[in-house]
Parts: C-alpha cells; structure tokens; sequence
C-alpha cells in the first residue's frame, strides 16, 4: 500500500576476501586543498580522467575546512599591486564576486589580502568538481601503495565505506603532508629542531564591526593579559567582509604533530586555545565582541611539518635574491612567516617591487618519476617554505603540476619541457595585469 513503511530487513557481514574497489586514472590527485583543486581541475581541462582523493569527509582542504579565510600571496607588494597568480584564481575571485558579501579586498600598506566566506568558496569548490566530471573520493586514508621501480603504479585506500585502489598514470601529492610520497617510501623532510607551529581558527558572529579594534591594539592587549587568561600566543588578527558582524579570528598557536594520538590531542587542545582567547576577547573589548558567540570552528590549520626531497631545494636566500630559475612556475611576494615560537611570530618582508619565485624543480621528487607535489609539502629550507605555501602560489604550482604530468616524456616528469611548459602557465611568472583597479577592490562586485 502506497505510503506504508517498510519494515523488513536483510542480515549482512563483512566479508573477509572482499576485494578492493577499484578505480584507474590518467591523474590522481591526493589533497583537494587549493593546490589539489588546481591541479585536478587543470588537468581535467587538459581532458584527462581525473580522480581526486582527500581525508576529509568534504572537499576544500584547509582553505574551506580549516577556515583559513584570506588569499595571501596573490598581488604584488603595495597598496594596489598587479595579480600575481591566474587560472582558478579568476575562477574563484568571479564567483565570489557575484555571491552576498563574500569577498573583500583589503588594501594594506604591504599589500592586498583577499577575505573570503568559506562556506562559498566551499560551494564554489563543490560544484567546480562536478562540472569537470571529476571523480572525488572522500574521507579516504592511504592504506598502502604499490611501487614499481621509480614510479608509484597505484594506491590503496580505506573509507568509512569500504577500500579502494586507484591505479594512475600520473600522480600529485598536494596532500601538504607529502603523504603520498611518504607512505610510497620516498624520502621527505621535516624541521631539524625548531617546530611550526599551526593555528585554530574561530568564526565570531554578531560583532560590532565599528569597534573592532586593530591587531596592533588586541596584541598589546593580549601582552599585557595574556597570563590571566592562559593565552600562548600573545598576537591577534581578525578577518571581516565588511557588513557582515562576522570575523574570522587568528589568535592561537597550535603544535601540528605527525604522530597519530599526539595529532588528536593537540586538536582539541587548540579549540581550548581558541576558546580561551574568544573570552578574552568578549570581557577585554566588549563593545566589539561582548554580544560575539562562536558560530564555527575550523579543523586544526597546518602549516608545515614534512615535505618532498625535491630536484631543486629552495632556499631563503633565492627567496631574498628574487632569484628567477629557468622552470620557474610560480610567484609571489609574501613575507617569510617564521610561527618557530609559541607566543608569535616573526615576518621578514620584502620591498614593494620585490618578487620571487618556484621553480618545477621543487615540486618533482628526486627518485619519483610519475609524481609532482604541490602545496607545503615542496622542496625548500623552512624559511623559504613558510613565504611560498600560501594560497596565491599554491594555485600556481597545482596549474603546473597538471601540465608537468601532461608534458612528461615517457610519463617520466624528470623530462618535462620547460619551454613548452612556460607557454601553458607563463602567465603565473610573467603577467603584470591591473585587472582589479581602486575602484573594483573596492566594490569587487564591479569586478565582475
């Protein structure tokens, strides 16, 4: 009878020889962070059978998951710089543009930071993989990988759901973690000493955006208060599209450990952090935040902790130099951002007309030869990392590791034209385009 519910039910068990699912691929793609989703959108326009593979149950990585909340790294240093970083980067910023508040440039005196809403960006990510046709495979932990000679021939996988091989002609580890590689038994780096540490982010709602203090005011605050409350970090910064009583607030030091129980601990010791500090912030400036409550938390935000033994390892004094290699495939002016101790910071910045850059060699491991990483987990000293794994250059090094596998001779990404590679993605090192004037920073609306 039709509306009746059905009660009946099957009996089933798990059985001990199922067999892996399996899935094959041109490309590969493990990570669907901003470098991830570069690469594997790129390499779907290049038409090629793409399957993505993350560890979060959602698609995004830190940029949406961890609420990271600002593009860095994508203008020239000044006021109003030229873009630096293309492909999905206009992709990104044009839908942004055309959703309710959920971009906003901010004009700095070193240069231009974009905040963004992350639930958007998250949509903007969603529908972008469904309309490339690429396969996602989500919640998915690298189980173990089979390697022939120099080359990674296919991974396996473990979901909530059941295991999985993808078997691929090509692969990109743009896992920040370099985890692929890792688990492949390639060698990878990690600090010598001195840890990185990551950060919890928080969303604050119903705040009082006309009294929002400045971060040097919540800094010398959090200096003088910072043991009443228990904070570790003694610095603060919030981000805020502008009439929305909404902001994104950095103010926690986490430690980000790769050993599985410590990594867990430290996750939830970071929300206590986070907490702590949005207390601080309610009784300390309560004109702004005495009426915030928290609306999110965001998963622990990692900035590095092991990556790739590349052909090239950059370092800080190519950075300085603004040293431009002959593959270079990325740029960027965004300081070198040592989070080495627990209570701040320390940045090195640069002049307005500085630039530096990444070179393929950084990406292509040293003894892969069907792999190219993308993200943190590059070749490079940790000075050096800590200026190219943001957002900006991440978009450029996911763009030239799909074309890497594209123009790979043999499938052997050692043999990659650079000629011909700088053709594909020249506009990453070369452009210099005022496509976002005064006034559409301002409005970006009009940007679009």
């Amino acid at each position: 009878m039709a509306g009746t519910p059905s009660t009946e039910t099957r009996v089933v068990r798990k059985s001990s020889n199922a067999p892996f699912q399996k899935i094959t691929a041109d490309v590969c793609v493990v990570g669907a962070g901003i470098a991830g989703m570069s690469a594997a959108l790129e390499a779907a326009r290049l038409g090629k059978k793409v399957v993505m593979v993350d560890s979060q149950p959602a698609l995004g990585g830190q940029a949406v998951n961890s609420i990271i909340a600002t593009f860095c790294g994508l203008f020239s240093n000044g006021t109003h710089g030229y873009q630096f970083t293309y492909g999905i980067a206009d992709d990104i910023m044009n839908y942004l543009s055309e959703q309710d508040q959920a971009i906003h440039f901010r004009n700095g005196p070193r240069t231009t930071v974009v905040y963004y809403d992350e639930v958007a960006l998250g949509r903007w990510v969603e529908e972008s993989i469904l309309k490339a046709n690429i396969t996602p495979v989500m919640g998915a932990m690298i189980l173990d990988c089979k390697v022939e000679g120099a080359r990674i021939k296919s991974v396996d996988f473990m979901t909530r759901y059941g295991a999985i091989t993808v078997e691929a002609d090509g692969f990109v580890d743009a896992s920040g973690d370099a985890a692929l590689l890792w688990n492949a038994g390639f060698e990878c780096r990690e600090p010598e000493k001195q840890t990185v540490f990551g950060t919890q982010m928080v969303v604050l709602e119903n705040i009082d955006e006309s009294q929002q203090p400045t971060r040097d005011v919540i800094g010398q605050r959090m200096k003088e208060k910072g043991d009443e409350y228990g904070l570790l970090r003694r610095e603060g910064l919030g981000f805020t599209i502008p009439g929305r009583g909404i902001a994104a607030m950095n103010m926690t030091h986490i430690e980000t450990p790769l050993e599985p129980v410590a990594a867990s601990q430290k996750a939830l010791e970071g929300k206590h952090q986070a907490s702590i500090a949005v207390e601080f912030l309610k009784k300390e400036f309560p004109a702004c935040f005495g009426q915030a409550r928290i609306r999110s938390f965001g998963l622990p935000g990692i900035r590095q902790t092991r990556w790739i033994v590349g052909q090239h390892h950059l370092t800080v004094d190519e950075l300085k130099t603004g040293k431009k290699f002959d593959d270079a495939i990325a740029r960027t002016a965004w300081p070198i951002e040592l989070h080495d101790h627990g209570d701040g910071h320390h940045w090195i910045t640069f002049d307005e007309d500085h630039v530096h850059y990444v070179p393929l060699g950084s990406l292509i491991p040293k003894t892969c030869e069907n792999v190219v990483a993308a993200g943190r987990c590059i070749d490079a000293d940790s000075a050096a990392l800590s200026s190219v794994r943001v957002m900006g250059p991440c978009i450029a090094m996911g763009m030239a590791a799909a074309h890497a596998l594209d123009l790979a001779e043999n499938g052997n990404v050692h043999n990659v034209d650079h000629a011909a590679l700088r053709e594909r993605i020249g506009d990453n090192v070369e452009k210099q385009h005022y496509r976002w004037t005064k006034e559409q920073l301002a409005n970006p609306v009009l940007a679009s």
